[in-house]
């Protein structure tokens, strides 16, 4: 079984990660009014735990396909800060030599299949790259994330259908945030407990509360075990909360800042924290020395992503249309 590991170094391990995600998106929010982060910029505060906790579930050999609020999950999958910040900053020396930006990071080392700028069009991707595996015989997993507006869309319902009909090894994670781009799941969804959608595909499915990123990791590993274990795809929905606007161009009209700032008070991070002081398994100043770690690993990847260079002119042209293979 792929047990959880409640230690002292498993608990701490959790608790950098997220905040080292949601001190990234801090940086990236100052770069963008600075004007060194261009185009749309979406961001994952309030919903570091389902990244995390699921990322803790997923071996080396399993695939990932994100959303295009996909930070938090590219830096919980291990893809470095400086490589993902020079992306942000369009620089050659990013996942996709600058031309990806921050909707739409790959990383072919650690099977990141990049975000998709069309929601829910990461889904029939993932169920392709499942039954790639499948076909060739490689025992891993492809987990792919999106969001509660993407249950809306067509090609949610077709690859759920797929991925049941031909027992595919895929693990369905709906970061359901209540909000999609703009609106309440209730005024769009006739059935807003999500979970009961895997039902209707005969697929195994659970719901999860995507602030606890310990109930997450639990989750993401039963669910994982079933899909090794040939049971077929599983789907996970993690019910969370993002803190911060759709993306920096959304004025929020549809939710009132009491409602989230009651949401911040119960945020990933500070619920968290919160547990491990009152179980005295960390103390302020480890806290402090987290915040920094992760601090000065940001300030290292910025000034990374600012030495860097921008593509040659001459090679703009490259990778529009595949290059010619030798006979």
């Amino acid at each position: 079984m792929n047990k959880v590991r409640l230690d002292h170094a498993h608990l701490h391990h959790l608790l950098r990660q997220m905040i080292r995600i949601r001190q990234f998106e801090a940086k990236c929010v100052e770069l963008y009014q600075a004007q060194k982060i261009l185009g749309f910029l979406h961001l994952y505060d309030g919903e570091e735990a389902v990244s995390v906790g699921v990322m803790e579930a997923l071996r080396p050999e399993d695939a990932i396909v994100a959303t295009y609020r996909e930070h938090g999950q590219a830096i919980a999958r291990g893809i470095g800060m400086d490589r993902l910040m020079a992306e942000m900053l369009g620089k050659l020396e990013g996942t996709c030599r600058g031309r990806g930006g921050s909707m739409h990071i790959f990383d072919r080392a650690t099977r990141f299949y990049g975000g998709n700028a069309i929601v829910g069009g990461g889904l029939p991707l993932a169920v392709g790259i499942a039954l790639g595996d499948k076909m060739q015989g490689r025992a891993a997993i492809t987990a792919s994330f999106f969001g509660d507006g993407a249950v809306e869309e067509g090609e949610f319902h077709e690859s759920m259908n797929l991925a049941s009909l031909w027992h595919l090894p895929l693990l369905f994670v709906c970061e359901n945030n209540l909000y999609a781009m703009g609106m309440a799941l209730e005024r769009a969804e006739a059935e807003t407990e999500l979970v009961r959608k895997a039902a209707g595909y005969r697929m195994a499915g659970a719901a999860v509360d995507g602030m606890d990123v310990v109930a997450v990791e639990v989750a993401a590993r039963a669910a994982a075990d079933r899909i090794r274990g040939g049971e077929g795809p599983q789907f996970l929905e993690c019910r969370t909360y993002r803190l911060r606007a759709h993306s920096m161009y959304d004025a929020q009209l549809y939710r009132t800042k009491e409602e989230v700032e009651a949401w911040r008070k119960k945020g990933p991070i500070v619920r968290f924290y919160g547990w491990l002081l009152d179980n005295g398994l960390i103390h302020d100043e480890e806290m402090r020395a987290i915040e920094a770690e992760a601090d000065a690993e940001i300030e290292a990847a910025v000034a990374f992503a600012e030495a860097g260079s921008l593509e040659p002119v001459a090679e703009l042209e490259r990778f529009v249309t595949m290059d010619r293979v030798p006979a």
